[in-house]
């Protein structure tokens, strides 16, 4: 995509990534908030700021924009990305080049360590989970309903500057949690940003892609080496059924898989740069 205007649908960790990478390339960027200051410090990075309670705002946005991500999550109400923006795309009759949905892999549940495509079944194990499988049927929904060209993404844990287990050890925060057997995804964020402006130059109605590094690793693996690295002591050993471990961490021992990103690399071009957790680690310390 040469040329255009990006609009992103929540503006948080991805979101801003996507933003900044928008900017570099010259294209004209908007973002939607419903909190008042967020929207002056969008204004002030000189993004268009819109307020998704606002239809005649957001229809205005709709029609300026070449390109529409979604990364806001789903609540119980589905997701409240296409209740605002489906009405707005129908009012302002636009059809974007390309709208992209940011899912999760949290989507295909456990399986047990094994490898996971994207036509495999759907079969979320967390209520998060669930929630990510109506959306993403929802958006596919209306791309074939409305001629939109909607993909969609399943990502794992998004980590980066700001967010990882460097930030943890650094803060003192940091626990290794074991649970044998267990592995799965990460991906850097450039690497997610890289994979969505890849689709954005190559849309496909209905495309689904799996935007993960090479490497599922365990936990505790990635913990260990980040902790030698920076020179820290191991930090504290606790089980994953322990107290101290927050519902939130202990669903996300659920799930054991390793996903495959061969169609993403296949029908986008896409690769990596950070292709397993040890460049990541790499490039966060040297930031």
């Amino acid at each position: 995509m040469a040329h255009g205007s990006l609009l992103i649908f929540g503006a948080g960790y991805l979101g801003r990534a996507v933003l900044a990478e928008a900017a570099k390339r010259g294209l004209s960027t908007a973002a939607t908030s419903r909190n008042p200051e967020r929207r002056d410090a969008l204004k002030a990075e000189g993004v268009t700021a819109v307020d998704p309670a606002d239809p005649s705002s957001l229809t205005d946005a709709v029609a300026k924009a070449a390109v529409i991500l979604v990364t806001a999550p789903p609540d119980g109400g589905g997701c409240p990305g296409s209740r605002a923006l489906l009405p707005a795309l129908t009012e302002a009759q636009a059809y974007p080049d390309w709208i992209g949905y940011v899912s999760s892999t949290a989507v295909y549940g456990d399986r047990d360590g094994g490898w996971v495509f994207e036509d495999d079944a759907l079969n979320a194990a967390s209520l998060e989970g669930a929630r990510r499988v109506r959306a993403e049927a929802d958006w596919l929904d209306a791309g074939r309903g409305m001629g939109l060209t909607v993909q969609v993404f399943r990502l794992p844990a998004i980590y980066g500057p700001g967010r990882s287990v460097v930030d943890r050890l650094r803060d003192g925060s940091a626990r290794i949690v074991r649970k044998p057997g267990q592995v799965f995804n990460r991906i850097y964020v450039d690497d997610a940003v890289a994979g969505l402006f890849a689709s954005m130059d190559r849309p496909r109605p209905g495309g689904i892609y799996n935007l993960t590094d090479d490497a599922p690793s365990p936990v505790d693996v990635v913990m260990a080496d980040a902790a030698r690295r920076m020179g820290l002591p191991q930090p504290p050993e606790v089980d994953w059924t322990d107290p101290s471990v927050s519902d939130a961490m202990r669903r996300f021992y659920l799930d054991s898989k390793r996903i495959s990103n061969a169609r993403a690399k296949a029908e986008l071009g896409w690769r990596p740069a950070h292709p397993t957790w040890r460049e990541g680690l790499e490039a966060i310390l040297a930031g």
